[in-house]
């Protein structure tokens, strides 16, 4: 026990070994009993948080723990100022990685709970893909640049020299930083979230993703339409899931046989029909149009749903209803084609030959001649 080795007796590097051996059983074993109770706690609560330090618990690493214990082990020996700098340096590095493997595990367990409800509420997925991306791009830079500053690297210059270096990437790559920062403006605005119904231009589907550079959008047929969320901005959309109501105007023509009285009515008649549909709201139905051989009416209401087929539904009952109303008082829809009279006693004198007396001296004669 009293034999030197490295300046320290071999009783000493045998206190030291149990400190360390000690220190990272003693600090295993609280974090495996951390993450029970707060495992325990998580399956009784529906709150995230819990879940969410049971993940970062979980993602301790045992070499952490151990070079925890080994610059515990390392005070009771006696080394030279190099060798405890050295520790030191190395177990504030393992620590430091350790906070942003926690951090990083938070963040997306955060973030694969905030899919889960996707269903229930769309817009939060949006916000945090992105909001999830940059605080790990910031947690692990902030980081770095700690382990290097412990390192006794001088970072002033080093993030002068980013920020220079950073200028440069960023004129290379600005078609790149376009997009990104066109995905930070759809995040914080929100003109459109996931789940949603868009038209953009000629092109229309529903929103599946929105990542970093670009936005995946499913077509009606199936295919999956890929934009550049700068060139997405740019566009006008129409997002359908934000329709509080359908406003509907169409038109109809009847007859110019029809008489005035039965033009009169066929305002009333058309209101009572699309009033009787649900949920609709009538505004209007006017007689608009006097051009031959058409009279137009033109008929406007709201259909308080969004939802497409529930709009086509009602559309069909009002256009079969109108049909059966203009049936019973004896009413056409008008055609579009023209009517020609002729009158055959007028036409057939209007083409008969002149006399021979009308004509004029010369024709006389090249008829009787005839």
């Amino acid at each position: 026990m009293e034999y030197v080795i490295l300046n320290n007796p071999v009783a000493d590097w045998l206190v030291a070994l149990v400190v360390i051996a000690a220190v990272a059983a003693g600090l295993d074993a609280v974090k495996s009993i951390l993450a029970r109770r707060l495992a325990a706690l998580a399956a009784r609560t529906d709150a995230k948080w819990d879940d969410i330090a049971v993940a970062a618990l979980r993602s301790t690493k045992l070499l952490v723990l151990v070079i925890v214990g080994i610059y515990a082990g390392a005070s009771f020996l006696t080394l030279p100022d190099t060798a405890h700098l050295f520790i030191g340096r190395v177990t504030i590095t393992a620590v430091l990685f350790q906070v942003a493997i926690w951090g990083d595990r938070a963040l997306r367990t955060w973030l694969a709970a905030t899919r889960a409800q996707r269903n229930e509420d769309p817009d939060r997925i949006t916000s945090a893909a992105a909001i999830a991306f940059l605080v790990r791009v910031a947690l692990w830079a902030v980081v770095a640049l700690m382990v290097l500053d412990n390192l006794g690297v001088n970072i002033t210059t080093l993030v002068a020299s980013l920020g220079i270096g950073g200028i440069a990437i960023a004129l290379a790559v600005q078609s790149i930083l376009g997009d990104l920062f066109a995905s930070l403006s759809i995040v914080l605005d929100k003109p459109f979230v996931v789940g949603d119904f868009i038209i953009v231009d000629k092109m229309l589907g529903t929103v599946e993703k929105i990542g970093l550079k670009t936005t995946r959008v499913r077509s009606l047929g199936g295919e999956q339409i890929v934009f550049s969320n700068n060139d997405l901005l740019k566009s006008r959309i129409q997002n359908l899931r934000r329709m509080e109501s359908r406003r509907v105007v169409f038109q109809f023509g009847v007859s110019h046989r029809t008489p005035e009285p039965v033009l009169r009515e066929l305002p009333a008649m058309v209101k009572d029909i699309v009033c009787a549909q649900q949920p609709v709201r009538f505004d209007r139905a006017h007689l608009a149009g006097l051009n031959a051989p058409v009279f137009n009416y033109e008929v406007v209401y709201y259909v308080d749903n969004t939802d497409y087929a529930v709009y086509m539904d009602i559309q069909q009952e009002i256009y079969l209803r109108i049909l059966a109303g203009l049936k019973e008082r004896g009413v056409s829809l008008a055609l579009p084609a023209q009517t020609v009279q002729l009158q055959r006693a007028q036409a057939s004198a209007d083409l008969a030959p002149a006399p021979v007396s009308a004509l004029p001296d010369h024709a006389g004669a090249e008829a009787r001649a005839a």
